[in-house]
């Protein structure tokens, strides 16, 4: 299968480590402007400045897109526009309508387009949503993200980080919420960038009483890095923590029961996701799942942002 990558920045050199370690799976063509692209490529993988060379040139089964997010949906439209499967990163878009087009698009055109959101891809967070289905209704849901950085200039802090723990809680569920709240807790410059930390609520069915919420706290200023996802049900709670040694665990409603670790499969998320995208391509999927996802995940972010204009820093 080969693979053409946009963008070479940080994760798109995790994209590149990735594909190097990955049987039946070759790296056909880089877009890149940084000029000392090719330092990082082999001289069999095909070298373009700009994108739309890429694109327009053929000679890949499928395109990944690792820019900043601003530049999705032009880059995934015209890729579609050329009959090529899309893996993109996260958030979709900065922008709701940007991604209902891409959704029309997709659709009109018959193409794939998946949404690299890492952590449902993870092992550890697909044996939980099995694990879920065993324990009855979700009844509640609580996450924190963060680390102290990183300061990005071109995506947004509550789109950086919020894009993780809402994808989680939206796949769990299988549907949108109906609620949405939230609040700065912290908003300050430092010497490295813009820092802020947030608190969002999701609320899911009738109301607090009846229905499922779910508390998040995400952002850049934490004193350390932090992943912890957890689903409570009536006999239990299962967590996945991405940086404990147990990925995920269950810690049973009675105090009697000692906490139970899960085994998961050790692949990691990337090579996960990268390996579904192939294998939906060598299927000729169209499957509008994950698009769909990514979409309902930029809808939210949105609802998120305006809670955030109409309730400021407190």
């Amino acid at each position: 299968m080969r693979l053409g990558l946009i963008g070479a920045g940080r994760w798109g050199r995790v994209y590149m480590n990735t594909l190097d370690h990955m049987a039946d799976v070759t790296l056909s063509a880089l877009a890149s402007s940084n000029p000392q692209s090719r330092d990082l490529v082999g001289e069999n993988v095909a070298l373009h400045e700009d994108w739309r060379d890429l694109i327009n040139a053929g000679g890949v089964d499928g395109v990944i897109v690792a820019t900043p997010p601003a530049a999705h949906a032009e880059i995934v439209c015209a890729a579609l526009e050329a009959g090529l499967p899309v893996l993109v990163e996260k958030p979709l878009t900065l922008d709701v309508d940007e991604a209902k087009a891409l959704c029309d698009l997709a659709g009109r055109t018959e193409g794939l387009v998946m949404v690299d959101h890492i952590h449902l891809f993870s092992p550890a967070f697909r044996t939980l949503k099995s694990e879920a289905a065993k324990l009855g209704p979700v009844r509640h849901m609580e996450s924190e993200a963060g680390n102290h950085g990183p300061f990005r200039k071109e995506t947004p802090i509550l789109w950086d980080w919020g894009t993780h723990d809402i994808s989680m809680c939206l796949d769990l569920m299988g549907e949108t919420p109906s609620r949405v709240s939230a609040r700065c807790q912290e908003m300050r410059e430092t010497g490295e960038g813009s820092g802020a930390v947030f608190n969002l609520r999701l609320g899911f069915g009738d109301g607090d009483t009846n229905g499922v919420t779910a508390g998040i706290r995400i952002g850049n200023l934490m004193p350390g890095k932090r992943r912890r996802f957890c689903a409570a049900f009536d006999d239990g709670i299962l967590i996945y923590d991405d940086l404990a040694a147990d990925k995920l665990s269950f810690v049973p409603a009675s105090d009697e029961t000692e906490i139970r670790a899960i085994a998961v499969a050790p692949a990691p998320p990337l090579t996960c996701a990268v390996r579904e995208f192939t294998q939906a391509i060598a299927a000729g999927s169209r499957s509008r799942e994950s698009l769909q996802l990514g979409l309902s995940v930029v809808e939210t972010l949105a609802r998120c942002e305006t809670a955030l204009e109409d309730n400021p820093q407190q």
